[in-house]
């Protein structure tokens, strides 16, 4: 089981890295593959750091975990994608956004999955 979820939490660990090395490289793509627009101006610049930090953040932290295997590092990558996650529902619930079930299931899955590693794969610092 825990060979398993090593290997699911480092392609997560890559998957995030890549996703923000491609808001650097081709932010229009994916700004599409998240069904939105690339803004322009300030906005674009926003958009790009902001992503870019965002899914960057995740794969170090992730990585990080699994390299030094540590659980701290686990759990600010699960706050995010939970954060991230209630941001979703709430920009539904309060602002008359899409409902985005799409995107907000597989953040809940991954932070889950992100502290299930931190309870089987770290040790305390």
């Amino acid at each position: 089981m825990n060979k398993i979820l090593t290997v699911v939490a480092g392609l997560l660990g890559l998957m995030f890295l890549l996703i923000g090395l491609r808001w650097l490289v081709d932010p229009s793509g994916a700004a599409g593959q998240l069904g939105m627009p690339l803004l322009d101006d300030v906005g674009r610049s926003t958009q790009i750091g902001d992503f870019a930090a965002f899914f960057l953040t995740l794969g170090v932290l992730i990585l990080l975990g699994l390299v030094t295997s540590q659980r701290l590092w686990f759990y600010p990558a699960a706050m995010l994608l939970g954060i991230a996650a209630l941001g979703r529902v709430l920009a539904w619930a309060v602002h008359d956004a899409a409902l985005a079930l799409d995107l907000i299931a597989p953040e809940v899955i991954i932070a889950a999955v992100l502290l299930l590693a931190a309870r089987r794969l770290g040790t305390t610092a």
